[in-house]
């Protein structure tokens, strides 16, 4: 191996882990500080929007961009990123992998041991010099889009930090030492994109402009939740497809600091934090759907994105999360903000349970909350209204949703480790409906839960965990279901 390689691959991963040498470790402290003041505030410098929007200073000092609203322009760029050519319209299945074949019967190692305590196989584990780069087209789309999502979310969460007062936090349940905790994520936010951008290079997307659609801190935190339910997700459908396994160590070293966000989200929207047993993993094309309508403006050269815009599938009477009776939610869509994907539950309402101090009812920011009437159920009939295609989406609005899907006949219902199809009843011109289906994983552990993807289909497709994007071909329209 050349000094210059391995010169070349520390300087990749250095600013990737960057971490300095450690200083010597300081003498031990014993004693107790008896108070906390201005002298133990450190001092920090704003860091410059990267959006072509000035940084503003709001409520509390909290800063955030002076722009979140919808693309005015006209598109100079329309469509996904594309290749040379395409080579075919849909990758079909295969049988098995003639190569797995592995099974122990003897529960000792099979196999000669290339080192003392190191059992054989294994990838990137003979010592090789890893390099923290993306290896091939399929690594830098997925982990562009990753790099998206970070940096919607370093935005996101500073937004409602700076757009709500301290009265409206409080109304909320959500007191300071929440918003710091809010805060912290957003700083945490701040490495991932540092550290997806080391991955890619230099045509690693920019900070763009963007479009929310809370009005209340419930809005907002519910949005949040939601939102980094397709962040997670979106990772763990691709992650373990990357050619690179450097970049997928890293990145699943991120990604588990997202988890725990959604968690927290969930906590602070008084939803449990943990109702399933495995979280869902979903292609890039299901996650870029969600996160574009969200994204107003660009800036100039930013790399695009090769993944599919799907239509907008509407769960009209979506349980609002924010009801006493979720059973009660209108079932017109009027309990939702907005039209797209990800859009909240308006907080807004009569039957509120957010101060509503009885077990088994209320929803306020808690550690956790058992529903006496759950958001849904087996045999829950769930209404649906979804776009055709050809609706310009994204940054600039440059990207046009697609689907290559015949007329839809099934809803499938994707969540922890199954995919799960329920008859479509088409009932008008882009209207419909369903029963939401039985289900189990193991035992007694029912299959839809927490916050979900759901979609109309063509075809009952068979799928499992690790090639779910073979449904994307069979795909009419994508949404979002709040299952509990």
């Amino acid at each position: 191996m050349s000094s210059s390689f391995i010169v070349a691959a520390a300087m990749l991963l250095a600013p990737a882990l960057g971490a300095p040498a450690p200083a010597p470790a300081p003498a031990p402290q014993f004693t107790v500080p008896a108070s906390f003041g201005p002298d133990s505030q450190v001092s920090a410098m704003i860091q410059p929007s990267t959006t072509g929007y000035r940084v503003e200073v709001l409520e509390n000092g909290y800063t955030s961009a002076t722009y979140h609203g919808p693309y005015t322009g006209t598109p100079t760029t329309i469509g996904a990123a594309d290749g040379p050519t395409t080579l075919a319209s849909s990758i079909a299945s295969q049988p098995p992998n003639p190569t797995a074949t592995y099974y122990n019967t003897e529960g000792v190692p099979l196999n000669p041991l290339p080192a003392p305590y190191t059992p054989a196989g294994g990838l990137g584990t003979n010592g090789s010099l890893p390099r923290y780069m993306v290896n091939s087209d399929f690594d830098f789309e997925s982990i562009a889009l990753g790099l998206y999502q970070e940096w919607i979310e370093l935005d996101l969460f500073h937004d409602g930090l700076a757009r709500f007062t301290d009265e409206e936090f409080t109304v909320a349940g959500l007191g300071p030492e929440a918003r710091s905790l809010i805060e912290f994520m957003a700083d945490q936010e701040t490495g991932h994109s540092t550290l997806l951008t080391n991955m890619l290079g230099e045509r690693a997307p920019k900070q763009c402009v963007y479009n929310y659609p809370y009005t209340t801190v419930r809005e907002w935190v519910d949005f949040m939740q939601r939102l980094t339910r397709f962040g997670e997700s979106g990772v763990w459908g691709f992650i373990n497809h990357l050619d690179s396994r450097e970049v997928g160590q890293l990145l699943a070293q991120s990604i588990a600091t997202e988890a725990r966000q959604q968690m927290i989200f969930r906590q602070m929207s008084g939803l449990t934090p943990m109702n399933v047993w495995f979280e869902n993993g979903w292609p890039q094309s299901w996650a870029w759907t969600m996160l574009a309508q969200y994204i107003s403006y660009c800036p100039e050269n930013t790399t695009r994105l090769a993944w599919q815009n799907f239509p907008t599938l509407r769960i009209l009477n979506n349980a609002n999360i924010n009801r006493y009776s979720p059973n009660d939610t209108a079932q017109d869509g009027s309990e939702t903000v907005g039209p797209r994907i990800v859009d909240p539950s308006r907080s807004n309402i009569t039957g509120s349970c957010q101060n509503l101090n009885v077990t088994g009812f209320g929803c306020g920011p808690a550690i956790a909350h058992n529903k006496s009437e759950p958001l849904s159920f087996p045999g829950k009939k769930v209404l649906f209204q979804w776009d055709g295609p050809g609706q310009a989406v994204g940054p600039n609005n440059s990207y046009v949703t697609s689907t290559s899907a015949g007329a839809p006949k099934f809803v499938g219902w994707s969540q922890q480790l199954n995919l799960t199809y329920s008859p479509l009843t088409v009932t008008g011109n882009n209207t419909g409906y369903t029963y939401q289906p039985e289900g189990y994983v193991y035992d007694s552990e029912g299959i839809i839960n927490g916050t979900m993807a759901i979609m109309l289909t063509d075809l009952d497709l068979y799928v499992t965990p690790f090639n779910t994007s073979l449904l994307n071909p069979h795909i009419v329209a994508l949404g979002l279901y709040q299952a509990g």
